[in-house]
């Protein structure tokens, strides 16, 4: 009895093993694009360390749109796994090179996370946008479908960031897959938008994979400067006041980075599948999903719990005067109140949700911050 409990227990380990490490991508060349963002360099750092045979080939053009020293230090932080992370500096949007990547390192499942992010820089720099998630993902999907040239299995799975954004101003909450999403408030949202439906019509006629997957406002250590938990902690440290818009009734689902990834990686290993109609035609083999937290956090507690951490942390001093350096202010252009995820599909197909608690998130990145810029 005893023999046949420790072989039981052994096998349940292997199995519980083999399940965390998401088995149907060992062995895959990998490609990663927007390698050295905030959710590319964790994904890749999350590869890299738990699949031991699987070569991860990133790309990023390292741009200037914030702090790239935060970018190359996410990019050191992979500098131990070189004999199995490529890492090309390069855009989307030049085709030659994203035919060159997939010609070399043939990936099977292509992670696409390069875009130029953010609302409001939308509205003064649309070019930007245009080239990088118009341009530059019909790059990717082009290269998809010559994957399966002349009778190579190419392709597996492309999986790609949606965004919150593409619901827009819509007032009905938690938001679904299954709501419309034909009216964005920014030009960052359509190009989301716009992908999505790339994305189908690329599934439809070329029979490629593809999981879309909206995102809702992620946070944590290295993140981007240009969100507002890091920039409100770059004014405060500064002394500045910090602008809460829609006088503080914003609502945000806001995500950790780990949670992020971990949907990633549970979606990348289970692509749709692929069926033929009753047309003779291939179903798109093509999926949607939210990754949110499912709880949305009144920008007022988020700003409270922000402090507090950066208190803990040592990055403000424990008598700050938060009162004075707050300004509750109307909303943005291109921005929405709320931002709230219905995850049920998530849940569903992939026994996931994320669960992170913004506390132990932001305390996280309070530490990270301290390290960063100030030790």
């Amino acid at each position: 009895m005893y023999l046949f409990s420790r072989v039981f227990l052994f096998l349940f380990s292997i199995c519980n093993c083999a399940k965390h490490i998401n088995p149907s991508i060992i062995n895959m060349n990998v490609l990663v694009t927007g390698a050295a963002g905030f959710i590319g360099s964790n994904l890749c750092m999350r590869l890299l360390e738990e699949l031991s045979d699987t070569l991860v080939v990133g790309l990023d053009n390292l741009n200037a749109y914030y702090d790239v020293n935060i970018k190359r230090w996410r990019l050191e932080q992979l500098t131990g796994f070189r004999e199995r992370f490529v890492f090309i500096k390069g855009s989307i949007a030049d085709k030659s090179l994203v035919d060159k990547i997939f010609d070399e390192y043939q990936p099977q499942i292509v992670v696409n996370l390069a875009a130029q992010a953010g609302v409001r820089y939308s509205i003064t720099n649309p070019d930007a946008y245009i080239e990088s998630n118009l341009i530059g993902f019909y790059n990717i999907l082009e290269a998809c479908r010559h994957s399966y040239d002349e009778g190579r299995e190419g392709v597996k799975h492309l999986v790609y960031a949606s965004s919150s954004s593409v619901y827009g101003s819509n007032k009905k909450v938690p938001y679904s897959t299954d709501d419309k999403v034909d009216n964005p408030v920014s030009l960052y949202a359509a190009t989301k938008k716009s992908n999505e439906l790339m994305a189908h019509a690329y599934s439809k006629l070329y029979d490629i994979p593809s999981t879309g997957l909206r995102f809702f406002t992620v946070y944590g250590p290295a993140g981007r400067p240009d969100m507002a938990y890091f920039g409100f902690t770059d004014k405060l440290l500064k002394g500045e006041k910090i602008k809460i818009f829609n006088y503080g009734s914003c609502k945000r689902d806001f995500t950790y980075v780990d949670d992020i990834v971990e949907g990633v990686m549970r979606v990348m290993a289970k692509a749709p599948e692929r069926k033929v109609g009753e047309d003779g035609l291939p179903v798109p083999p093509y999926k949607v999903y939210n990754i949110g937290n499912n709880h949305p956090e009144n920008l007022l507690d988020f700003v409270r719990i922000l402090q507090e951490e950066l208190i803990r942390a040592g990055v403000l001093p424990a008598d700050y005067d938060f009162e004075a350096h707050k300004e509750l202010v109307p909303m943005q252009p291109g921005d929405v109140p709320v931002t709230y995820a219905d995850t049920s599909a998530l849940e569903r197909d992939f026994g996931f949700k994320p669960s992170t608690p913004l506390r132990e998130g932001l305390r996280k990145f309070a530490g990270w911050y301290k390290d960063f810029y100030m030790e």
